[in-house]
């Protein structure tokens, strides 16, 4: 049950969150700061928390994107706006969208949700994640849809953070998850080109994917490829779980109910199928 709740969490605060990759309010306020261009506005946005960092630790840190596609764009960003200019740049295009997006949605009800994911993302222990400690330790703005998107960030952060630690722990880091994930869900051509893997990558990890019993010949998931994809899944959400249940069942509900139709205006903004994987709230 409680793997449940992380689950349909993720599910609502998720696309709250993504609002700063795709929506056009988003992209102008990263062109305006001087990162022309998705993917600079993508790393640079994502990473900046953590400061004027290189490629390697957002390699690392990122996990499913080619070493050689973060080389492009890290410490290239940096020359054209500081960390800083580009955490304020992403704050303002997320609010941005999510002000258009929000519409009707009662102001009362903003500052309510944003006043229980703030108390979530307060309350997840960000020992070992990252991402999820460099986007907590930020100060928290004023505009109650900022500090919503920025408290749905840290969330975003800390489970993607228990992600990839389920991933590496499973033997599934990099090229390896992202090719079984196209695999399971027959999409290739979102997950390939999305991550910058080159074709004879994407080759290899389907070998070694097959060589495990994963991966068919012709590259269909196996019975013990869903199996093992599922239970990084299951480490992950029970990783993010224990934030809904240091919560407690009556805020979580609450906080569902709130983050609703905000999740739904945000999806509006987002393509399905995506590279996230997430599916419509």
């Amino acid at each position: 049950m409680a793997d449940q709740v992380a689950r349909n969490m993720w599910v609502l605060f998720e696309p709250v969150h993504a609002v700063t990759y795709f929506a056009p309010e988003a992209r102008a306020a990263f062109e305006a700061a001087g990162l022309r261009g998705f993917w600079r506005g993508y790393f640079a946005g994502r990473a900046a928390p953590l400061g004027r960092v290189e490629s390697a630790p957002v390699i690392a840190l990122f996990n499913s994107f080619a070493p050689q596609m973060v080389q492009r764009a890290i410490p290239d960003v940096w020359t054209r706006a500081t960390p800083e200019e580009a955490i304020v740049a992403r704050a303002e295009g997320a609010t941005a969208a999510l002000r258009t997006l929000a519409g009707s949605v009662d102001d009362r009800d903003v500052a309510e949700a944003a006043d229980l994911a703030e108390r979530a993302a307060g309350l997840a222990r960000t020992s070992g994640r990252a991402l999820g400690a460099a986007n907590a330790a930020l100060p928290p703005p004023t505009d109650p849809l900022a500090r919503l998107w920025q408290a749905t960030t840290t969330l975003r952060e800390h489970r993607g953070d228990g992600h990839v630690a389920a991933l590496v722990a499973a033997g599934l880091a990099g090229c390896l998850a992202v090719v079984l994930k196209a695999a399971l869900e027959n999409y290739p051509e979102i997950y390939g080109p999305a991550r910058g893997w080159p074709e004879e990558d994407w080759a290899a990890a389907r070998a070694a994917l097959a060589a495990r019993g994963y991966l068919a010949d012709d590259g269909t998931p196996t019975a013990a490829g869903r199996a093992a994809y599922d239970e990084v899944e299951a480490v992950t959400d029970r990783l993010g779980g224990e934030v809904w249940q240091a919560l407690g069942e009556a805020e979580t509900a609450r906080l569902a109910e709130l983050l609703r139709p905000l999740a739904r205006a945000s999806s509006d903004a987002m393509p399905f199928p995506n590279p996230i994987g997430l599916p419509r709230p």
